[in-house]
């Protein structure tokens, strides 16, 4: 299944502005998935986190019931819009941001900031590590 697919699921409900999905298992499948979400305002992180979950194991399947809901101010999109799905799992992974990602090619860099700030705080399996 591809992240369209998680995407779709997930960006359908009211609650939700926008999200990102990071799978950190490795080969082996030790690993979280996380979902990054950035709620419209007024959204109840709590009853949203138990939603999605729901909706995820009913429309997708329950393998891909994330480890995590993360509520984050903002995500990070290049200039053209694209999530960041990759720079976000290396830096997961244990790679600096800038080694990843220049700052020149993202969107929001200030909003980047808030991200790594809400992300910092994960305790998470990376099975690439």
């Amino acid at each position: 299944m591809g992240t369209a697919e998680f995407y779709r699921v997930v960006e359908a409900l009211p609650e939700v502005d926008d999200s990102l999905v990071v799978d950190t298992s490795s080969a082996a499948g030790d690993g979280d998935l996380l979902l990054f979400v950035v709620l419209v305002n007024g959204g109840d992180p709590q009853g949203l986190t138990n939603t999605l979950r729901s909706r995820i194991r009913t429309e997708l399947s329950p393998r891909h019931v994330p480890t995590q809901v993360v509520i984050v101010p903002t995500l990070p999109r290049t200039l053209n819009g694209k999530k960041c799905e990759v720079p976000v799992k290396r830096i997961l992974a244990g790679a600096t941001p800038g080694a990843v990602i220049s700052r020149d090619a993202l969107a929001d860099p200030t909003g980047f900031d808030d991200f790594l700030d809400a992300m910092s705080h994960l305790r998470i399996t990376a099975g690439d590590r």
